[in-house]
């Protein structure tokens, strides 16, 4: 039986939240939606442990039969993903399984092939790897020893630890394939188990969709075709193929906000959170990201105090972490206030346009703030 939702719900008035820029953002939202950037989208606040605010907009799905969206949609995460399977591995290191400083190849032995036995978790987590433009075939979605073999078989781009390049897909393979290691456990297991569940967000949050559940997932539309499978929803990539709510996202960072604690379910220490959310790279440039300093955490990446960053909005306070999915969405935490926010749409916008509309988006959510 799916838990609980875990937070109470409350009105924006009396959790501090502007309705006024609430309103706006909302409006900014239907324009979109009416000038065909993106068929639907939910949005979400949450402070201090009480959901505040949650709204879908727009369609779920528009060919054959239009279906609405509702609040009871999944959208895709994208690499809004990453971020829990990156806080399974700090459950996993707080257990003394893992240590930031191991090599990969300490826990998986033939990753140690083409160069790569000196690479440390650290390196990986924080994209400072040296593989970037690694990835795992199709096959391999439904065979994790088939996955665990073509990770350990990934190619060097460029030598570990001399430059920082976001790794899209290969960082969170990576980082499966150890957690599969040291448990013995499928990592989409071990994230529902530690992380998901936990929390009450079972009905809210997946990392691999039961067919029985993939009913309520919207379809993602992009330029170019996207692959809304049963297969797909299935697989629960760890990069990019997780499904939830925004009021999931919204709860599950309100989580990290309380130092690992929601409510009464505990998933991690305060300093383990700490340690996962400060900036590691300082204001090294993000060759991915036009240059931009990301700010990489263990999992999120941090606002800082660079003119410019992506996604957590221009006016965020330099703590604010979190962490986008590609040309679609964004959730974000805000230390300071105790707010954290999720904006989810299923249309894969190219830049700059989706940028552009990220920071206006999270500068309006960050300007509800009281």
């Amino acid at each position: 039986m799916p838990h609980a939702y875990p937070l109470e719900t409350t009105d924006p008035a009396s959790a501090g939240l502007d309705a006024h820029a609430i309103a706006a953002l909302e409006a900014l939202i239907a324009r979109h939606i009416a000038d065909g950037r993106y068929p639907g989208a939910q949005i979400a606040f949450a402070r201090h442990g009480r959901l505040a605010h949650f709204r879908a907009f727009g369609n779920a799905r528009t060919e054959a039969a239009v279906e609405p969206a509702s609040t009871d949609t999944l959208f895709l995460l994208f690499s809004q993903t990453k971020v829990l399977t990156s806080a399974t591995v700090w459950s996993l290191i707080e257990d003394g399984a893992l240590s930031p400083m191991d090599r990969i190849a300490d826990h998986l032995p033939d990753f140690a092939a083409r160069g790569k036995a000196d690479i440390t978790l650290h390196q990986v987590m924080t994209h400072q790897g040296g593989f970037p433009s690694s990835d795992v075939s199709r096959a391999s979605w439904a065979d994790h020893e088939r996955m665990r073999a073509e990770v350990c078989d990934f190619s060097l781009d460029w030598t570990p630890g001399t430059r920082m390049q976001y790794h899209g897909r290969a960082a969170h393979l990576t980082q499966a394939m150890v957690i599969e290691a040291v448990t013995g456990r499928d990592y989409r297991e071990m994230i529902r188990e530690r992380i998901i569940d936990p929390l009450g967000l079972s009905n809210d949050v997946f990392v691999g969709v039961p067919a029985d559940q993939q009913h309520r997932c919207a379809d993602t539309y992009a330029p170019e075709p996207r692959d809304n499978s049963a297969e797909f929803r299935a697989a629960g990539l760890p990069h990019s193929g997780g499904y939830a709510t925004a009021r999931g996202m919204a709860a599950f960072y309100q989580a990290l906000l309380g130092g690992g604690r929601l409510g009464r379910a505990r998933i991690l220490s305060p300093r383990m959170v700490a340690y996962g959310t400060r900036n590691h790279t300082g204001d090294e440039p993000d060759r991915q990201m036009d240059g931009i300093p990301m700010h990489r955490g263990l999992g999120p990446h941090v606002r800082g105090d660079s003119d410019r960053i992506r996604g957590l909005g221009t006016i965020g306070g330099p703590r604010t972490f979190g962490h986008g999915g590609v040309g679609s969405s964004y959730s974000w935490a805000d230390p300071d206030s105790g707010v954290s926010f999720t904006y989810l749409t299923n249309y894969v916008q190219p830049d700059p346009w989706h940028s552009l509309r990220l920071d206006r988006v999270s500068n309006i959510a960050h300007a509800a703030v009281d």
